[in-house]
């Protein structure tokens, strides 16, 4: 039962930050960067997949390992490698090979990555150990 709390605390946790990331403080630095290749409307499925899969990632890599040994530090520091590693793939990726790809857009979404996973892992590890125990 643990894990599954932890799971979906992590979730959680991640899809509020991200969505106050995308959607208020950081909207007009993508909507300027990227200008056409933004779309009008998100597509759902996959914004629904991208958070299930990275959550998964997050919790199998980072959070389950913090939570046996109960270090949120640990949770931190991991959840921000993971993080970097992860929006660097995207990142690095689209400038290797989309024309026109800002070098700003990628290391402001790099630093994104790591910072709301760092904060998501050190918050989930906190939590379930506070309240489940």
């Amino acid at each position: 039962m643990k894990p599954l709390l932890a799971y979906i605390t992590l979730a959680g946790i991640l899809l509020i930050l991200d969505l106050i990331w995308l959607g208020v403080v950081a909207r007009d630095f993508y909507r300027q960067g990227l200008g056409p290749l933004m779309a009008e409307n998100i597509n759902l499925a996959a914004a629904i997949g991208f958070y299930l899969v990275y959550s998964i990632g997050l919790f199998v890599f980072v959070v389950q390992p913090a939570l046996d040994n109960g270090d949120w530090k640990s949770a931190a520091m991991m959840g921000a490698l993971f993080g970097l590693v992860s929006y660097a793939t995207y990142d690095l990726t689209n400038l290797a090979v989309l024309k026109d790809f800002p070098l700003n857009i990628a290391v402001v979404d790099m630093v994104w990555g790591a910072s709301v996973s760092a904060v998501t892992a050190a918050t989930t590890v906190i939590l379930v150990n506070r309240f489940a125990g």
